[in-house]
């Protein structure tokens, strides 16, 4: 009887040891092996395809936008090219809406977005964002004659900003965006050609495309002194694609320390903007 009793025992506790165990090592082992797999995914599947797809609004100068020549170059592009060299891959460029980037990278169509992509909560929480590359601040172009002078004098006024970007966002959350027209643009080349025609009073951007547009073109413009807030650029990727990510930014670092960076840098801001460790 005794016997038969630590028998059944024995056989109940080796049953449960063995079920405990099996979900231990089941449970760690497929979640690791997820977690392994999603992350290898990503860059193995841009190493094994040979070419990373960077989705951009080539109209974004400098950063990335489309040339005299029909070729879409800039800032962006070039550090691209450049990572993609090291890697042994090709760069391909696709245009995109920008208004919609963020479907476009859900549904494969690019790998990332790189384009003067400026961090906000919001976006952290439909992408996955690198660690920032360069700082920027939101500013407000004007005419050169403009009576504009300061934020205060641009209530009553009409606001052109480019329809979801941050710059939008800011606008539309601050409090000089309740006391102006906005005037939605499809991209910050449009909304510049706007107020150059006077047919806005100003233009709300990025300041790194604001100075290079009023160096680069000639046009009769200028910034206020006064702006909203300041930004950093980043590289968004899909919410799972850590490792490209990773890989990617880890490049960045290394031309950084090389000073292929600095060189990319001083050839379209005339020094390294660059804040990248």
């Amino acid at each position: 009887m005794m016997k038969r009793l630590f028998a059944a025992i024995g056989a109940l506790t080796m049953s449960a040891v063995m079920v405990l165990t099996g979900c231990g090592s089941s449970s760690s082992s497929s979640s690791g092996a997820a977690a392994s797999s999603d992350e290898d995914k990503s860059l193995q599947k841009v190493l094994d395809s040979g070419k990373l797809m960077l989705g951009l609004d080539a109209t974004f100068k400098p950063m990335g936008y489309t040339d005299e020549n029909n070729e879409i170059v800039g800032f962006d592009i070039d550090c691209a090219e450049e990572v993609c060299k090291r890697l042994g891959i090709k760069l391909e460029k696709v245009g995109i809406n920008w208004d919609t980037k963020e479907l476009d990278l859900d549904a494969g169509k690019i790998d990332c977005i790189w384009n003067g992509l400026s961090v906000s909560d919001e976006r952290k929480k439909v992408m996955l964002m690198s660690d920032a590359y360069m700082e920027n601040k939101m500013v407000f172009v004007v005419k050169k004659d403009s009576e504009i002078n300061k934020l205060s004098d641009l209530e009553g006024k009409k606001v052109a900003v480019q329809n979801g970007s941050t710059a939008d966002n800011i606008l539309n959350e601050s409090d000089i965006g309740k006391k102006i027209t906005k005037s939605a643009m499809q991209t910050n080349v449009e909304a510049l050609n706007q107020l150059d025609l006077g047919m806005c009073d100003a233009v709300f951007l990025d300041s790194v495309v604001a100075e290079y547009e009023i160096t680069t073109s000639g046009k009769a413009l200028r910034v206020l002194e006064e702006g909203l807030e300041p930004e950093q650029y980043a590289i968004g990727f899909r919410l799972k694609d850590k490792a490209l990510c990773d890989k990617i930014y880890a490049t960045l670092q290394e031309m950084k320390k090389d000073g292929k960076l600095a060189e990319i840098s001083a050839k379209w801001f005339g020094k390294d903007v660059t804040t990248v460790k």
